[in-house]
């Protein structure tokens, strides 16, 4: 017995789906001018998402790029900071107010 899901969805099987898909005329001007209008979609769609995907593959590289640089000159700072201490800071001595009388 043969059996398939989409039999019991449908009620249809596969070959009577097919026959009843095929348009009356499939050579109308309009058919055409659909057809060639998804067939330009999906290849714009395909375009834009292989665009898409170069963009963000270069904003990864440009981040660790910058992430590396970033990073380097932290470290750099720290050495020298480390190396040359910055003089104590001294406090000022603020003289007491004269209180007015």
């Amino acid at each position: 017995m043969w059996c398939d899901q989409r039999l019991f969805v449908i009620g249809r099987t596969p070959q009577e789906e097919a026959s009843l898909n095929k348009s009356s005329n499939p050579a109308s001007p309009d058919a055409k001018a659909k057809l060639k209008r998804r067939q330009d979609q999906a290849r714009d769609g395909i375009v834009a998402a292989a665009e898409y995907e170069a963009a963000a593959v270069a904003m990864r590289e440009k981040t660790a790029k910058l992430r590396a640089l970033r990073l380097a000159r932290e470290a750099k700072d720290a050495a020298d900071l480390a190396a040359n201490p910055p003089e104590p800071v001294k406090k000022k001595k603020t003289k007491a107010k004269k209180k007015a009388e």
